[in-house]
């Protein structure tokens, strides 16, 4: 069993958007904080360097240099945590396949996280996990307990606890291990999207989709090396891949959330704003690429989604709305256990409900939308709101 710590993490919603007044969660992000950048080995980052040529702005050069000293550290650690732990770690075999979290950004993906891995049964990639994916197995034990004051209380975005321990995206670790992904976008934001087929994974070489999936799947048996419970695997992007999980994992679960598109397109363009303030080592400023990029990147994923959700049989995927969702959490999660096939709830229980009363206080951020921009998202999503039964 893992000596992963029981968390009590900081997420709840509301049922309706713009039920409340206007209210915008923006939280400082320390300029010591390490950023996701900083857990690459030092090959890595300097590719990324030389793809934007070095467009560095002069308030972010301390931080890349930190990142190029650390990335040397990185590089030398890597080495030592393969010699020792590589042969048998290549040797695991995942005892269960994992669940896969699925839904676009903001559409509660993280409060589906943390609930489900309350039970006592389940795995999870930490953040330390996701930020030194090279080097964990040998760092994290003595790393994590003397840098914990590093890290900021709470996410930049909204009021999510932040932590070493908290349960991350996997995603952050692929960008770490060297893999083209979206999110490479918020590191120089100023230079417009990057890696948009790496999305769905639809328009790649066959030799970089081999290495995608070899990549996640040395990364996922780094997570079982310690611990074989099965793994709750969460990442947005995912949504778009469906067809990829199922080749590596044939009898994998899915759970997958949706929400209302008003709250999903506001909340989402906050959200990148926010990582990019934070991540980026520019300082933004020509962000008029964010709103097209967000509708399209919807399109996108929910073209793949739509085209793989037939390939998955009755017991491999549940469906279900945020708002139902931080309506009635305990009850959901039941019918996911039950459709699933789980197991017995009644073993998370205890767990849940303690975090339940942890965040039942919490308020997220709400941004009313103007007429403009709610005819717009109306149009552009106008599948998305036909298919999940919202009024327009």
């Amino acid at each position: 069993m893992s000596n992963k710590k029981q968390i009590g993490p900081q997420v709840q919603g509301q049922r309706a958007q713009g039920q409340r007044a206007e209210h915008i969660v923006s939280n400082r992000f320390p300029w010591y904080s390490p950023r996701f950048w900083h857990g690459m080995q030092l090959g890595t980052w300097l590719r990324q360097l030389g793809h934007h040529r070095m467009a560095i702005s002069p308030s972010r050069v301390p931080l890349a240099i930190g990142i190029t000293g650390l990335g040397a550290v990185n590089s030398t650690l890597a080495t030592m945590d393969n010699l020792i732990f590589g042969r048998k770690v290549a040797q695991i075999k995942l005892a269960q396949s994992p669940l896969f979290i699925l839904g676009h950004w903001r559409s509660g993906t993280t409060l589906m996280h943390e609930l489900l891995i309350r039970d006592p049964e389940h795995n999870y990639a930490t953040t330390y996990q996701c930020f030194a994916t090279h080097h964990f197995l040998l760092s994290e034990s003595w790393f994590t307990p003397i840098t914990a004051f590093l890290l900021p209380s709470r996410r930049p975005m909204d009021n999510m606890t932040a932590g070493w321990q908290r349960p991350q995206e996997d995603e952050f670790a692929l960008s770490n291990l060297g893999i083209d992904t979206p999110y490479l976008s918020m590191m120089f934001p100023n230079d417009g999207p990057v890696c948009g087929k790496y999305l769905d994974l639809r328009n790649i070489s066959p030799t970089d989709y081999q290495l995608w999936q070899d990549t996640l799947g040395h990364f996922l048996k780094r997570l079982s090396y310690h611990d074989q419970r099965r793994l709750i695997v969460k990442s947005p992007a995912h949504t778009a891949r469906v067809q990829t999980l199922l080749k590596m994992f044939p009898t994998a679960r899915f759970v997958h959330l949706v929400r209302d598109p008003y709250a999903l397109y506001t909340s989402t363009l906050r959200l990148w704003k926010s990582l990019h303030l934070a991540q980026g080592l520019q300082v933004p400023k020509n962000e008029q690429w964010l709103s097209e990029y967000v509708l399209t990147t919807h399109d996108q994923m929910y073209a793949a989604f739509n085209e793989d959700r037939e390939l998955l049989g009755k017991n491999q995927l549940v469906e279900l709305r945020y708002e139902d969702l931080v309506a009635n959490p305990k009850q959901e999660l039941q019918n996911i256990y039950q459709q699933l096939e789980l197991g017995e709830f009644s073993r998370a229980k205890t767990t849940v409900d303690a975090y339940l009363h942890e965040v039942k206080d919490y308020r997220p951020s709400q941004v009313i939308l103007d007429t403009p921009t709610r005819q717009l998202v109306s149009q552009r999503w106008a599948g998305y709101f036909k298919q999940y039964g919202y009024d327009t």
